[in-house]
């Protein structure tokens, strides 16, 4: 068992959905919420801790985390390549393109942060954490959890000697948050949990396009622990969700899984960029969210949907503009 005592879990949703009022209201709706601290600085991870914390009272919540990706040289002319394919939407935009650098995202000092505040959980995802950093979360009793995309990686995770497992589908928007981006299609949320549930005795978050209580009950009917919903929250009142997302998620029918945003796999709304680039695109995370992170912004800032990556499960048409306790109390109704 974990420390979480709810079937239902905010998922952690990186680059602006996710905020402290977002968590904080989920929480109070019975729900056990994430923090998503990729993309912020160590302090800002650290302010929004204190604040959830001053926020929830004694009720736990989580922290997610992305874990360093592993740098391949052999990414570099790729990415050179798929730079000058885009520079003509960046011209026309009238926008310089990122420096395609390879970081950590602070990554040592974000876990020095997370030993000092220490939530419930840390959550890691796109790649996984060095061994001794699990070992000294746990020394400080924190839940550690890892997530995976294929049931295959169950037994890396039973090595590192983790709390729990994010099973998380094909399904799911956002990025895939296993340690292998294989760019191919990986196994739905339902299957998936049936197959590492077969290889573990962890406690399985199941996590893959939930749109309503109806799946979230079925999952946890199937064995979840609990089911992480992020799509269903990308609406609420709440979310910092940038205003072009939220009108893009009710008017777009089609999503993908590409590299062109980040040069990881993820799932998004179907546009202009994501039919012309996603074929070309590299796999080189985190250098192509660097290239291309000023031009997305532009896209926010000016409502250009085909500028932005509208990161979406496949349930997305579901998620509804409303507070995030309204859509929380739904999602728990049947469970």
């Amino acid at each position: 068992m974990t420390v979480i005592g709810s079937p239902l879990v905010l998922a952690p949703m990186a680059g602006g959905p996710s905020t402290v009022e977002l968590a904080a209201a989920v929480t109070g709706a019975g729900g056990f919420a994430f923090l998503a601290g990729a993309y912020l600085s160590p302090a800002r991870l650290r302010d929004d801790i204190v604040l959830l914390g001053q926020a929830v009272g004694d009720a736990p919540f989580g922290v997610n985390v992305f874990a360093p990706s592993p740098f391949d040289s052999r990414s570099t002319s790729r990415v050179l390549d798929y730079a000058s394919r885009l520079q003509p939407l960046a011209d026309k935009a009238g926008v310089a393109l990122g420096e395609p650098v390879h970081d950590d995202d602070s990554f040592d000092a974000k876990i020095e942060v997370l030993l000092t505040e220490r939530p419930a959980v840390v959550s890691f995802a796109v790649a996984w954490p060095p061994a001794d950093v699990v070992d000294r979360l746990r020394e400080a009793r924190i839940e550690v959890w890892v997530t995976v995309n294929d049931a295959s990686e169950t037994a890396w995770a039973e090595e590192l000697g983790v709390d729990g497992i994010v099973a998380q589908g094909w399904e799911a928007g956002g990025h895939r948050g296993g340690p292998v981006d294989s760019g191919g299609p990986q196994p739905a949320t339902r299957a998936l949990l049936a197959a590492v549930r077969r290889l573990t005795t962890l406690p399985v978050i199941a996590a893959g396009g939930v749109a309503d209580s109806v799946h979230l009950a079925a999952l946890v009917d199937a064995g979840a622990q609990a089911v992480a919903c992020g799509t269903a929250f990308l609406r609420a009142d709440e979310a910092g969700t940038a205003e072009v997302h939220r009108h893009e998620l009710t008017r777009r029918t089609d999503t993908v899984v590409t590299r062109a945003f980040t040069g990881r796999s993820a799932r998004a709304l179907t546009t202009s960029w994501t039919e012309v680039f996603t074929e070309v695109a590299p796999a080189a995370y985190p250098q192509v969210h660097h290239l291309t992170a000023p031009l997305r912004a532009h896209g926010k800032a000016t409502g250009q949907p085909d500028l932005v990556h509208l990161w979406a499960g496949t349930g997305h048409r579901s998620a509804r503009s409303a507070p995030a306790a309204e859509i929380a109390e739904e999602l728990l109704s049947r469970v």
